[in-house]
């Protein structure tokens, strides 16, 4: 009898060890990689990187996804998330430099690692995390203003609509014409002039796609 009276605060004990142990395995891993040049106009260029996010958390929507984008969006990002959260001290961007050259790989490295290491430190944030702009940004292709207007509640799709839409279509939400490809240009923050057509690519769907990478990844 002593033995049966004791099984069950063993069994909760056990059970209450693994979850534990499974909220301890709870992980997000984020890497930004594969720069890639992207033609603007015929004087102007930008380079553009890969987010990749690989997770088991419950705040994301999907574990697994895969966009591109530029630096000037996320300046946008900081910006908002600095707005809503005015008692947090956000992490620096890589600064902006007149001298940055996009056709130089220690340039364009420095700035990639810089973008990697502030999202691996806001993705770490419960309060950061439960801003919708941070999920839309990571997780499907919106633009800024698309992603104001979803958040605003200003589109007939919500927030998880358009992760799971982009997740199943990897392509802009709604689904635009392919005569309307090509992306608005908006302030030009990041832009650089160059002469060399060198990695330029004027295909919006290489753009916004997750392809292999055309530079050599680091170490």
């Amino acid at each position: 009898m002593k033995r049966n009276s004791e099984s069950p605060g063993l069994i909760s004990h056990a059970v209450l060890k693994m979850t534990l142990n499974h909220e301890e395995q709870e992980f997000v891993t984020v890497l930004v990689r594969d720069p890639r040049i992207q033609k603007e106009d015929s004087w102007h260029s930008y380079i553009d990187y890969e987010i990749f996010i690989h997770t088991n958390s419950m705040c994301f929507t999907r574990k697994t996804s895969c966009v591109r984008r530029r630096f000037r969006e996320f300046v946008w990002l900081r910006q908002k998330l600095q707005s809503n959260a005015v008692l947090i001290q956000l992490p620096e961007l890589p600064s902006k430099t007149p001298f940055f050259n996009i056709n130089n790989p220690q340039h364009v490295d420095h700035r990639r690692q810089g973008l990697q290491d502030f999202l691996q430190q806001i993705l770490q944030n419960p309060v950061l995390l439960s801003d919708s702009r941070l999920h839309l940004f990571v997780q499907t292709q919106l633009s800024p203003e698309e992603i104001e207007a979803c958040v605003s509640g200003h589109t007939k799709y919500s927030v998880a609509d358009a992760i799971q839409e982009f997740a199943s279509l990897k392509r802009r939400f709604p689904i635009e014409h392919e005569e309307k490809k090509k992306e608005e240009n908006y302030a030009d923050s990041d832009s650089e002039s160059s002469s060399s057509g060198l990695g330029h690519s004027s295909d919006d769907n290489i753009s916004h796609g997750c392809k292999a990478s055309t530079v050599p990844e680091e170490p």
